[in-house]
């Protein structure tokens, strides 16, 4: 590990006042201090932002706001989360070890870098590490990686749970930065890799998470966090899906999807949503919606087999959904 100048803030204003080049913002550390340890990360200042008051989790308008320091633990059994968001809360719950919800914050979720093998080898090159220097994955490891929106320049994938369920939720992200504060739909928070895979979300430098807020609940019933993944006890997924539906009678009025495991970032179809807009909910539907989805699908020499199993799990997420029965957080047995 490198040698680095330590601040702690006190202020967002601070915190923000601290940074420059090559800086790095630090709450839970839980992916941070992992990439230090492996030299991935080398940043020359650490700026201590766990005294912030952004703990909080408070009604906003007329949804919710997750405060950036809430740690993950705190926003799962927040009994507003449960009762108003459960797909957050499961998705959550699905999502690392107890031990490490309890340290990992909200906005340094958002924050997590891919779990690529050449990423944390440094002894290999990785345009996401080093621009420039190749993506070995391209024909080479890539059981884990993208089957979507990946480039030449790197195909890795986004491991966070909660990053998903945020997405389906059309959740908010406010910052505040040398400019001032403003806010960044989340799907306009994380990037695609293109040309420059190093850059993974659109914060501008300096700027810090403040909070996460959350719209109106509009799944509080019909919704479910399904994951796959190689092992139940702890792994990241291979494949996830967060659904939420609305109902009218058995016709569907609403559905929100994202899929985690197969892109860069949160992955959503916004086609394949308003395809099952009016249609009943029928395991009919529920195909011609995961169909379109995988349809664009791009796999590599080793994880072809995410397309079939992107589309099974596409259907069960919708059924699960729709029948109001979300997948068990006690069984992670697929049901």
């Amino acid at each position: 590990m490198n040698r680095f100048d330590y601040v702690r803030a006190g202020t967002v204003a601070e915190a923000v006042q601290a940074y420059g080049a090559g800086a790095r913002f630090i709450a839970g550390g839980t992916n941070l201090i992992d990439l230090m340890k492996y030299e991935v990360e080398k940043p020359g200042r650490l700026i201590d932002i766990t005294r912030l008051p952004l703990d909080g989790i408070e009604a906003h308008e007329s949804g919710l706001r997750l405060g950036a320091l809430a740690t993950n633990a705190k926003v799962a059994y927040d009994e507003r989360v449960a009762a108003q968001y459960p797909l957050l809360r499961n998705a959550i719950l699905a999502g690392a070890s107890a031990q490490l919800r309890n340290a990992a914050s909200t906005g340094g979720n958002l924050l997590q870098r891919t779990r690529c093998y050449y990423f944390y080898d440094t002894a290999t090159p990785c345009n996401k590490r080093e621009p420039g220097t190749g993506c070995p994955a391209i024909g080479g490891v890539n059981r884990i990686h993208a089957i979507f929106g990946a480039s030449e320049s790197c195909i890795a994938t986004h491991p966070s749970d909660m990053c998903v369920a945020l997405a389906a939720l059309e959740a908010t992200v406010r910052v505040s930065g040398p400019q001032g504060e403003r806010t960044i739909p989340f799907a306009d928070f994380h990037r695609l890799p293109g040309d420059s895979p190093e850059i993974d979300t659109n914060l501008a430098a300096g700027e810090i998470i403040v909070s996460v807020d959350l719209p109106e609940s509009k799944f509080p019933q019909h919704y479910t966090y399904l994951k796959l993944r190689d092992r139940l006890s702890y792994a990241f997924a291979l494949v996830s899906v967060a659904a939420g539906v609305e109902l009218d009678g058995d016709t569907i009025k609403t559905a929100r999807l994202a899929l985690g495991g197969v892109a860069h970032k949160p992955w959503r179809n916004r086609e394949a949503e308003a395809l099952l807009e009016g249609k009943p909910a029928t395991r009919e539907s529920f195909q011609q919606a995961a169909d379109l989805i995988v349809s664009e699908a791009k796999p590599q020499s080793a994880n072809g087999f995410k397309i079939d199993l992107a589309r099974r799990a596409i259907v069960r997420g919708l059924e699960q959904a729709a029948a109001g029965t979300p997948q068990s957080l006690s069984d992670k047995r697929i049901q």
